[in-house]
């Protein structure tokens, strides 16, 4: 589905959701039922934020050259502690 824009003389601009293609060149208008004029603009793009835009491109570049790791990366794990119940328990 596609949304095309038309223009009503007396009412004003209304939008109308149709099958790609089947756009009439004048349309019925909703509120007042009289003949709307078909008006070409601009498709309504939006910009896509720059760490958005970032991960698509890592994501893609991946795809195509992912990157070859030889072994497990250092970490630093942090320190186990013991379980609070183990605390209560009788000592030897």
């Amino acid at each position: 589905m596609a949304t095309y824009e038309f223009l009503c003389s007396r009412c004003g601009p209304f939008d109308v959701k149709l099958a790609i293609g089947t756009a009439p060149a004048a349309y019925g208008c909703p509120h007042c039922a009289g003949s709307a004029r078909r008006v070409y603009s601009s498709p309504g793009l939006r910009l896509t934020p720059h760490s958005v835009a970032a991960l698509h491109q890592q994501e893609e570049q991946s795809r195509d050259a992912p990157a070859v790791v030889s072994e497990v990366p250092p970490g630093r794990r942090p320190p186990r502690r013991p379980h609070p119940a183990l605390s209560r328990l009788p000592r030897p």
